[in-house]
């Protein structure tokens, strides 16, 4: 069985786009930029100010790093004002307590530490994560591996003992080149085409495919 399991957060945990879509909508509304909710929807995972770079470079808005930082900064103040309308995904909670105390768990989400911090506390599911990274601590977006090996250097396990929780092309293809197992669950914006092509380990319809989830996770090596 694996060591630890590590979770993404928006999309795979936690259904996140009425919150995260209108926060950046509302930014981007006011240097008049529009582009679709599937744009956006799309880059979710690679981190806010990664998402902010390709939909200005789309649009043909010129932008500096200030610039990128400061529309981080509102983002954040706007999803946490919708903080409310994200829900877990049905099954989350279930997989969660039938997994703690036999795996190690973290939480690797490209969203910020303050909109984590305040979801986590929200649905009182902090208890389950020895390990929370954000994009905060990360220098390179997913699909770089980086915040999945920082997590197992912090869980001090091997990457090859650590099984990754993925909704995302972006997140599976990082956990891949972390050398680490795959899990994707086809909750995001990705379908199931788009995530066999990036050669997960399982691909489960649902978190409520918890049989499957925890055979994989937990089976004697």
């Amino acid at each position: 069985m694996f060591e630890a399991a590590i979770f993404d957060w928006d999309g795979t945990l936690a259904d996140t786009k009425r919150a995260v879509i209108p926060a950046f909508q509302k930014v981007l509304g006011q240097l008049r930029c529009e582009v679709g909710d599937d744009f956006i929807e799309r880059r979710i995972g690679t981190g806010a100010k990664n998402t902010f770079k390709e939909t200005l470079k789309a649009s043909r808005i010129r932008f500096d790093d200030r610039m990128l930082k400061e529309l981080v900064e509102k983002k954040i103040q706007a999803e946490l004002e919708l903080t409310g309308r994200v829900r877990l995904f049905e099954g989350a909670i279930d997989l969660l307590d039938s997994l703690n105390g036999k795996v190690r768990m973290a939480l690797a989400s490209m969203n910020n530490r303050k909109v984590i911090d305040k979801m986590l506390d929200q649905k009182k599911i902090r208890k389950y994560f020895e390990v929370i990274l954000t994009a905060d601590e990360i220098e390179k977006p997913k699909p770089d591996p980086e915040i999945f090996l920082k997590c197992a250097i912090r869980l001090n396990c091997r990457p090859e003992n650590c099984v990754v929780v993925e909704d995302s092309i972006f997140g599976v293809k990082s956990a891949k080149r972390a050398k680490m197992m795959c899990i994707a669950v086809h909750t995001g914006a990705y379908s199931r085409e788009e995530l066999t092509k990036e050669n997960p380990d399982l691909i489960v319809g649902s978190l409520e495919e918890k049989e499957k989830i925890l055979n994989f996770i937990l089976k004697e090596t």
